[in-house]
């Protein structure tokens, strides 16, 4: 097998100011991750964890089998937009109890779990990937449904969320919801639509309608 022999000179003033700028735009990155992890900040996280509740990839984490890798799907989704960095939820690919799976975790702590644009797209990403691949799609729910202020560019296109759950079922691709809250309109459907669904004792509650104005702390 013929030996490749680099002739790049890593102490030349090129690689050196390449490397730099390298590292300023990974640092970019991670920075705009952190702001994904961070959900709606430090005030929203700490008042979803006075009421003894975890974070997406927190619930992501348990879910998954011991040790199993986690592939996050979309973890930028909304950057550059008016939305909160990474679209107000979580998804990607797990291994649970032994199966490989898709996951959509909504994030509580961005305006109740609210689904805006990007949000919608990232789900509906993520639901392709299910079919095409048919594999199980559990949904983790604790959502305010569609944001009131974006209404009129989530309704129709939203629709797609409950013609993909009918479609995976009837393909026989199990369909999960597991609620951890308050699920609000377009949340509590999901749960309603699926194949099977686990509803936290005590917490859990699934409402067809909307919530009052500033009754969930984010409107």
């Amino acid at each position: 097998m013929p030996v490749l022999t680099s002739h790049v000179d890593p102490h030349s003033a090129q690689f050196q100011a390449n490397a730099a700028a390298m590292r300023a735009l990974l640092e970019e990155l991670e920075a705009q991750l952190a702001l994904a992890r961070a959900g709606g900040g430090e005030a929203y996280v700490a008042r979803h964890r006075q009421r003894g509740k975890l974070l997406p990839r927190e619930r992501i984490e348990l879910l998954l089998d011991r040790d199993a890798p986690f592939l996050e799907l979309s973890p930028l989704a909304a950057w550059g937009t008016e939305y909160p960095v990474g679209g107000s939820v979580v998804t990607g690919l797990g291994v649970v109890s032994g199966v490989e799976c898709v996951l959509i975790a909504h994030d509580p702590t961005v305006r109740g779990g609210a689904i805006n644009p990007y949000t919608l797209r990232k789900m509906l990403r993520a639901m392709d990937i299910a079919r095409a691949n048919r594999l199980p799609l559990i949904n983790l729910v604790e959502s305010g449904g569609a944001d009131l202020p974006r209404q009129a560019e989530i309704f129709l296109p939203g629709g797609a969320i409950f013609r993909n759950l009918t479609q995976l079922s009837a393909t026989r691709i199990p369909t999960v919801a597991l609620v951890f809250g308050n699920s609000t309109a377009g949340g509590a459907y999901v749960p309603g639509m699926c194949d099977y669904t686990v509803m936290v004792k005590g917490q859990a509650q699934g409402v067809p309608g909307r919530p009052a104005a500033g009754e969930d702390g984010h409107r």
